[in-house]
């Protein structure tokens, strides 16, 4: 099983989830190609309700605290009840392109 599946498996399973998506971004880092280390994921949860952002992504790194362990860098979270997803027509920001390592030239 990929780290993705492992990562929406465990989500799913530990959330009531309107909505998931979970997308590998490693490509836009510094890390050998097939690499399974940054991710940006999306859940839509009546779990959020009343639950400050901060609390929210307490909540997911609890639920994945092995992968963040392990293989996974990073996570850009992006946490929403039903009615904060619907204002937002569905639609979650667009991950920024990284500027860390060799992707970005370093000036000393």
């Amino acid at each position: 099983m990929s780290v993705k599946q492992q990562i929406e498996a465990k989500l799913a399973s530990a959330l009531p989830l309107t909505a998931i998506e979970v997308v590998n971004e490693s490509h836009m880092h510094s890390v050998p190609a097939g690499s399974e280390t940054h991710f940006k994921v999306v859940l839509v949860s009546t779990e959020f309700v009343g639950k400050r952002a901060v609390v929210r992504h307490q909540l997911v790194y609890g639920i994945l605290a092995d992968e963040l362990a392990g293989p996974v860098h990073a996570l850009a979270l992006h946490t929403y009840t039903d009615d904060e997803w619907l204002q937002r027509n569905g639609a979650a920001p667009a991950s920024p392109q990284c500027m860390g390592g060799s992707k970005h030239g370093v000036t000393a």
